[in-house]
């Protein structure tokens, strides 16, 4: 059976930089749930449209939409000897209906990663954030700024900054997860797959407690 890692954490924590460094070094594609959904709300598509009032809200969206975006993405042919999926599940119903499908695909959840950290910590990191609106490539005025103040180093885009980043809508969304997310915490715990990580360290660091909790 394929092997599957998810990627938890707080928005903030940094799970999709680990799960960007970690699918290439298994050789296996990442699936990042966020990005499809804003992805699926910048072409208006019939998710995009529920997706997006939660999203601008700083909420989750409804577990039959997460698990319907993410079964898509699973089935897909380059998915079929494993992948690096982050930002889903995140509650505890949706992973068990993670669970169902993983098994009906036979495919392996080896672990969960939990990428724990601050509010203090995700506030400095996601309010300096910056993401580009051509390409994508994302910044932070604090730790990574770009060379050019409001443009991409990448393409030479305009820098903008995401609307759920800003200090309301971060400290919502880490409450809402906070609230959804511990019963699934005790699941994965509970059938001895999760394995808890720092994520207040250096990216490097990170990553060398990811690569070791998972015997790479």
């Amino acid at each position: 059976m394929a092997d599957v890692f998810v990627l938890a954490g707080p928005p903030g924590s940094g799970k999709g930089t680990q799960a960007k460094l970690l699918a290439p070094k298994l050789g296996v594609p990442h699936i990042s749930l966020g990005d499809l959904l804003r992805e699926a709300v910048r072409n208006r598509t019939r998710v995009g449209e529920i997706a997006k009032g939660y999203l601008d809200a700083g909420k989750l969206v409804p577990d039959q939409v997460a698990i319907d975006v993410a079964e898509e993405a699973v089935t897909k042919k380059e998915c079929k000897n494993g992948f690096v999926i982050d930002g889903f599940p995140r509650t505890l119903e949706q992973a068990v209906l993670f669970d169902k499908l993983l098994g009906k695909l036979k495919f392996n959840l080896k672990k969960v990663l939990y990428i724990d950290i601050s509010l203090n910590v995700i506030l400095q990191r996601l309010t300096g954030r910056r993401s580009c609106s051509g390409c994508g490539a994302v910044f932070n005025l604090q730790f990574n700024p770009p060379r050019k103040e409001g443009t991409c180093d990448e393409c030479g885009g305009p820098l903008r900054q995401r609307h759920d980043d800003t200090e309301e809508v971060i400290k919502v969304r880490y409450d809402v997860y906070r609230e959804q997310t511990t019963p699934l915490i005790k699941y994965y715990s509970k059938a001895g797959k999760l394995v808890q990580i720092d994520g207040s360290k250096p990216v490097n660091d990170v990553f060398k407690d990811v690569s070791e909790a998972i015997g790479i």
